[in-house]
């Protein structure tokens, strides 16, 4: 009784400091947290050390960790640089500009993490609105919602969807079948939605200069990174599990003319992966003493087999505790619906969608904001908040719409 307590609160202390990043008093982190957490449950034999071993999805971390690597050999080589400075000079209205950069953070966060893309292009895009001599926040904002709009779309697109698509045995294509057009519609809502509660900065006649910037890139290294990038994507489609093209692909980048091991290693979040595995076995000791038979009772009688029910559920949850910590909270009752595959892509559409609401929803959001900051550009909670509300609202009705 006394090791189900304290199992108990050791996971709602953790979730507690996960969803709000700190736990008064200590100057523990989200990923400390999740450490100490599973440490304690492994320690007080609610999860033994072989279970523990077990129950982290190493699928995740894998496919996490190879992705990783390749945007970090896209980031040192210098692609995205060199694509903004081909592209920007043929760019003339602000318009065009922001389609483009929502357009870009779409596409590139379905396939390689939204959270990795944001801290590569807050920069580049800050360059040329700024060089533009235009208002940056319409553009951050568009930039933000895109890459949690755009990380919908597929299997690789967020954390969470990682982990669903593991979980549900999704494959890379039957997903991206399935929540692409959910992705495509809502980008259209917020690229629309950004223009009109900032049409005085895009609709009128002024044309852009953008000037070129000093953009340094390793040709060489640059090509070795479309390719593998390619070959991934196509693995992605191919391949089962798709941890397998990413992990190969971030490795074999290692190889490429130009490339330093130490400056890739230094590029990856390490400790998301961390955070991952804690949150893993905390979870896994949760199921052990709070997952009864009445507890499961009782949330069949939610009926979360409904599309727009589970995605209202984890829309708010998401905003609680984040949207990992919700897809971690949910899984057990996914897992005993008498068909979850449709679930499990309703939850990853979902919680991801709800991310737009605050600037606290998404690991995307406070990237752009802090990026943004260190430049000396406040985007404030109340600015993201008046179109995160509608923005949110609206995308969760086409989701919903799309799904049922």
């Amino acid at each position: 009784m006394l090791t189900a307590s304290l199992a108990e609160a050791v996971f709602a202390i953790t979730f507690l400091v996960v969803a709000t990043g700190r736990l008064p008093g200590f100057g523990i982190d989200r990923t400390g947290a999740a450490l100490l957490g599973a440490a304690i449950m492994v320690g007080l034999g609610v999860v033994p050390l072989a279970d523990a071993y077990r129950v982290v999805d190493w699928n995740t971390i894998t496919l996490l960790l190879g992705t990783m690597m390749v945007v970090a050999h896209m980031k040192v080589s210098g692609f995205f640089g060199m694509v903004a400075n081909a592209v920007a000079p043929r760019i003339r209205r602000p318009i065009s500009l922001l389609a483009l950069v929502m357009a870009t953070s779409a596409v590139a966060s379905a396939f390689l993490v939204n959270d990795t893309i944001c801290l590569i292009l807050v920069p580049l895009v800050l360059d040329l609105v700024q060089g533009a001599k235009r208002n940056p926040v319409p553009y951050l904002l568009g930039l933000a919602a895109a890459s949690n709009i755009g990380s919908v779309a597929t299997s690789t697109g967020n954390p969470q969807n990682i982990m669903i698509a593991s979980f549900g045995h999704l494959g890379f294509a039957h997903f991206a079948a399935v929540l692409a057009p959910v992705s495509l519609a809502s980008l259209a809502v917020a690229f629309l939605l950004v223009v009109v509660f900032y049409r005085h900065d895009f609709l009128g006649p002024p044309t852009l200069d953008i000037p070129q910037q000093m953009t340094e890139y390793n040709a060489s290294l640059v090509l070795w990174t479309t390719v593998i990038t390619i070959a991934m994507v196509v693995g992605f489609f191919t391949m089962t599990p798709i941890a397998r093209p990413a992990i190969l692909a971030g490795a074999i980048l290692l190889l490429a003319p130009g490339s330093k091991a130490r400056a890739i290693y230094a590029e990856i979040d390490w400790s998301l992966l961390v955070l991952f595995a804690g949150l893993f076995i905390v979870v896994a000791g949760a199921e052990k003493v709070l997952l009864t038979p009445d507890v499961l009772h009782g949330v069949e009688g939610l009926n979360l087999g409904s599309v727009p029910i589970l995605a209202g559920v984890a829309a708010v949850l998401s905003n609680l505790v984040s949207n990992v910590p919700a897809v971690l909270l949910l899984r057990p009752f996914i897992e005993h619906l008498s068909q979850p595959e449709h679930a499990w892509l309703t939850l990853a559409a979902s919680s991801t969608l709800a991310g737009n609401l605050t600037i606290l929803g998404s690991v995307a959001n406070l990237i752009v904001v802090q990026r943004a900051a260190e430049r000396g550009i406040h985007v404030g909670f109340g600015t993201h908040l008046k179109l995160g509300v509608p923005l949110t609202l609206l995308t969760l009705a086409v989701a919903i719409v799309m799904l049922r």
